[in-house]
């Protein structure tokens, strides 16, 4: 079963072939548009969307033209679309963002398709990290908690992440190549680590703790607030800025790292800022809606059949797609058993679990084996 993402020099636009030349091209002048539309349309159709009967339109129209004697009512609707669904829709779009984009690069980087900050325990490290700024944000933690304040869970999961990261990193690599069932085996052993871990914080926690923690950690972007998106955007939104930078040595990596070497990639520098930048956006994402599996690996997958191996298109793609998913399944939790909402991250595992099979049993010449 061949899993490696090893590309031809053909398939590599920076490397210059006419072909995928072309096929870059297109999807930069059509692709990235189509995707840009489609994550405005979802933020917009997100914002409107709701157990609320609060609607943008009415809204506009009543304070606009004075459609409505109930000035109650008016306030009601604008607190629920300035308060609640545009900061909601503001972190899902971040969140599904950061981690469709983090998962491109860790394809990109480990040469795997599989390879995903979910699958490969990163979300457990950052999981890990965040749970013990609840749990233990008082007592031991307590000093750093006074420094960083409201800061103290994003920074612990972003340890965490990094952490993790470099771990993986470290255990999945044998005379200078990425094995990748070494790799896969280590994220599974440091993802049951992580929930041991977790379990224990939660052991130890009182009531109010574990109410906290069991809630985020089946990944909800409820509770989500102007403050929380400030926060996403202040380390998301560099992340996401950065990876673009990359796209030319993910594309080399394709080829072995020696082969990004002689291409004049600066490996080892490389390497580390492409680890810190997902652990930077994953340790965020997770920190703030809790355990959201499988995107960062779906996403790539599609965006990959469709344009391409190419990471200058890919990476961008992956992050607008991300969003618009995310907010998409956000928007089937708060209907699906209205007036109630389902965990995000339930839905996004009833999904993503059946595509992770099917890509396991796919060999590469695309037959199911």
């Amino acid at each position: 079963m061949a899993l490696n993402m090893e590309v031809g020099r053909d398939e590599i636009a920076s490397s210059g072939p006419r072909a995928g030349h072309d096929r870059g091209a297109r999807a930069l002048a059509y692709g990235l548009p189509a995707l840009g539309i489609l994550a405005v349309a979802m933020l917009l159709i997100s914002v409107m969307t709701g157990a609320s009967t609060a609607s943008v339109t009415g809204l506009l129209r009543n304070l606009l033209l004075g459609g409505s004697d109930n000035a109650l009512d008016v306030l009601r609707d604008r607190i629920v679309i300035t308060e609640v669904r545009m900061p909601r829709a503001a972190v899902g779009f971040l969140v599904g963002a950061a981690l469709a984009a983090s998962g491109a690069t860790m394809q990109g980087l480990f040469r795997n398709p599989l390879a995903d900050p979910g699958v490969l325990g990163v979300t457990s490290g950052a999981s890990l990290g965040a749970v013990s700024s609840i749990v233990l944000g008082g007592t031991v933690l307590a000093p750093i908690t006074a420094i960083l304040g409201i800061f103290t869970l994003p920074v612990m999961a972003f340890i965490g992440a990094l952490i993790v990261t470099f771990i993986l990193y470290r255990l999945g690599r044998r005379d200078g190549e990425t094995q990748i069932a070494t790799m896969l085996i280590a994220g599974i052993a440091i993802s049951a680590l992580g929930m041991a871990l977790t379990g224990l914080l939660i052991y130890v926690a009182d009531d109010t703790q574990i109410r906290d923690i069991t809630f985020w950690s089946l990944g909800s972007l409820a509770g989500s607030t102007w403050q929380k998106a400030a926060i996403a955007a202040v380390v998301i939104l560099p992340a996401l800025l950065t990876l673009p930078f990359l796209a030319r040595g993910l594309n080399a990596f394709t080829l072995g790292e020696a082969a990004a070497f002689h291409m004049g990639v600066p490996v080892e520098r490389f390497k580390r800022v492409a680890i810190v930048m997902v652990a930077a956006a994953t340790g965020v994402s997770v920190a703030l809606s809790g355990g959201i599996v499988f995107i960062g690996m779906i996403v790539p997958h599609l965006i990959r059949i469709w344009v391409g191996p190419d990471h200058r298109f890919l990476l961008p793609a992956s992050a607008l797609l991300g969003g618009s998913l995310l907010l998409v399944a956000d928007m089937i939790t708060r209907i699906i058993v209205a007036p109630a909402e389902l965990p995000i991250g339930i839905l996004t595992a009833l999904i993503g679990a059946p595509f992770f099979l099917w890509i396991l049993l796919k060999d590469r010449s695309g037959r199911v084996m």
